[in-house]
């Protein structure tokens, strides 16, 4: 199964998370909260704690991190805090974050174009 192995995307739909996510705040009472300014700065919180869990690791120890369950499973979860306010904060503002993701894509593709001599991988292959 994808969802096995560090790094591998599951099939969970983007807008049933934010479904999901507005929900489980809703019957908490907490869209009061959930201002485009506090989802920001709750969004910039969680990925400090995410950067203070590599803060003065080398890059070997935080190219294995995963290897130690322990550290593996505390990684996740800010990652999916960082993921959480993410979802939430483009959900207040009605921003589609793929569609965001892609269009930024194309513009860095054109604004970093590659070298000549270098083919770029093809984008609809399925490798």
């Amino acid at each position: 199964m994808a969802g096995d192995r560090p790094g591998a995307v599951t099939d969970i739909d983007v807008a049933e998370l934010q479904r999901r996510l507005a929900a489980f705040a809703a019957v908490r009472d907490w869209g009061q909260y959930h201002t485009p300014k506090n989802l920001a700065a709750a969004l910039s919180v969680e990925a400090s704690e995410l950067l203070e869990i590599f803060q003065w690791l080398t890059p070997e120890q935080s190219a294995g991190i995963m290897e130690d369950p322990a550290s593996a499973h505390r990684v996740a979860d800010e990652v999916a805090d960082v993921l959480a306010y993410l979802l939430q904060f483009c959900e207040v503002l009605g921003i589609d974050p793929t569609a965001a993701l892609v269009a930024k894509l194309e513009r860095n593709e054109k604004r970093f174009p590659l070298p000549s001599a270098v083919e770029p991988p093809d984008r609809h292959s399925s490798e």
